[in-house]
């Protein structure tokens, strides 16, 4: 704690008379120290920071009724036609309990002022929940298979966090939406009396900058098989570039040992990321996608009897017309209506040509329920679906069968088989070997391995990466 801003007070100025001033000025200061446009060639001194801070008091200090809270503090007791001892104790307060600091600026020989790391973290989520309607497109789900690349490529560690990390936004943005759309039905159920003209045109706005990407170019399930993809790359690598992964991320991920029980990091991140996309593939996706449908059915709904009452209205009208005409007396019913003539005298009526309704034939009505019957399934339809059921199972062979297949070739042969030296003289034996290392990885049994060889595996029916398959003695739980 000696090294430690103190923090004990630290929300005490958010909670008084004059917090929303409080919160304009962290917004303004955020923005000047550390926004897109922040100058970072210059240091903030008291005078810098007064004058930084004085625009933001003199809009709002009179705004701010000072009588909105119970209770007494430093800045509500001032005057608050003086906007500069607003402005004093307003810093002051922000010094005390620990949202900004001093410190010695040795280039300009001045004292500087900058916030403290609790004090830039807050700020920074007030001044982005002020940000959130300019937000633009989401591209994290492209970000991460980018990501996923680049580690393949350099052998870099940082891209590999980086994807982690992209991997977990992933499902905060799809969360966001799915928010997005439930406030918005929440909306219109509590105020189904108004057309929610307003609020639709925004979501027409947001969706065509934000959600329109979302749902094309930064699509989840567009993304999901080429992030698998390098996911499978990347658990195939060879050992030295695996052991270089591991190295570094024990350096830069050693929070992953707090989570993470017997994997390695390597493993633990790939299975996290792998992890994470699925998830938003078969949970998020979908809710983002069943949230948006009804909101827009909603939407749709209260439109359509807001246009139904109003047509209904109109209709009504030419009703209380005539009532109003049939209550007056003769002289006032003449003026009533030359009145009403002369509103209505622009308009035109046009009537629908009987012709053009014509009754629908006996046959037109027959073929009309013949179209809309159900069709009969024959047997040959369904002998053609049993073959074709039968010809793909034909062709599918269980991971733990092949397991069981290459543990038991290892324990008679007592030594490392490389998939060159298997027998390929059945279709079983064939799709047995094609199947053997991605069925020895999907089993996470440590007493089975799967090395990569240089040399390439050649038969008559495929060419690929030859493998060496080991049986570790040692981890082995069922020893022969």
């Amino acid at each position: 704690m000696f090294f430690e801003t103190e923090r004990q007070n630290f929300f005490r100025p958010l909670n008084g008379k004059r917090r929303e001033l409080v919160v304009a000025c962290l917004r303004t200061l955020y923005e000047s120290l550390h926004g897109p446009s922040a100058d970072y060639s210059q240091s903030l001194t008291r005078d810098t920071l007064k004058d930084l801070l004085t625009p933001t008091v003199q809009g709002l200090i009179n705004e701010i009724a000072a009588d909105s809270m119970q209770g007494e503090d430093e800045l509500s007791i001032l005057d608050s036609a003086d906007d500069q001892l607003v402005t004093n104790a307003l810093i002051r307060a922000l010094l005390k309990d620990g949202w900004l600091e001093t410190f010695g600026d040795r280039a300009g020989l001045v004292t500087a002022y900058r916030f403290t790391r609790a004090g830039k973290l807050f700020a920074e989520a007030l001044w982005s929940l002020d940000r959130l309607r300019s937000r633009s497109r989401q591209r994290n789900v492209r970000s991460c298979r980018n990501a996923l690349e680049a580690a393949r490529k350099n052998i870099d560690a940082y891209d590999l966090v980086d994807a982690y990390d992209y991997a977990e936004k992933i499902i905060s943005d799809l969360s966001e939406g799915v928010d997005y759309f439930q406030e918005l039905v929440r909306r219109l159920m509590s105020e189904a009396s108004n057309t929610p003209w307003d609020e639709f045109v925004a979501f027409l706005d947001r969706f065509e900058k934000e959600f329109k990407k979302q749902l094309t170019a930064d699509n989840v399930e567009r993304h999901r098989q080429a992030i698998r993809d390098s996911l499978s790359r990347l658990r195939n690598l060879e050992g030295d570039k695996v052991n270089t992964f591991e190295n570094q991320l024990q350096d830069i991920a050693a929070w992953t040992n707090q989570e993470r029980v017997e994997s390695t990091i390597f493993d633990w991140l790939l299975d996290r990321i792998e992890d994470r996309v699925e998830v938003a593939c078969t949970a998020k996706h979908p809710e983002l996608i069943k949230a948006m449908n009804i909101y827009m059915r909603r939407a749709a709904s209260i439109v359509q009897q807001a246009m139904m009452l109003q047509g209904g209205q109109r209709r009504q009208a030419y009703s209380r017309a005539i009532a109003t005409a049939a209550s007056l007396e003769v002289d006032a019913q003449t003026r009533f209506l030359e009145k009403l003539g002369t509103a209505i005298a622009p308009s035109e009526i046009r009537l629908l040509d009987p012709a053009a309704f014509k009754l629908r034939s006996a046959s037109q009505r027959r073929k009309a329920l013949t179209v809309t019957a159900l069709p009969k399934i024959s047997r040959d339809a369904r002998l053609q679906a049993a073959m074709q059921r039968t010809e793909a199972a034909a062709f599918t062979l269980s991971n733990q069968d092949v397991v069981d297949f290459i543990r038991g070739e290892l324990r008679l042969q007592q030594r490392p088989i490389r998939l060159s030296s298997l027998p390929t003289q059945t279709a079983t034996d064939v799709l047995q070997t094609m199947q053997m290392v991605e069925a020895v990885r999907a089993s996470r049994d440590e007493s089975l391995t799967a090395k990569k060889l240089p040399s390439q595996l050649h038969n008559a029916y495929y060419t690929g990466s030859d493998y060496q398959l080991e049986l570790n003695h040692d981890s082995d739980s069922n020893p022969a």
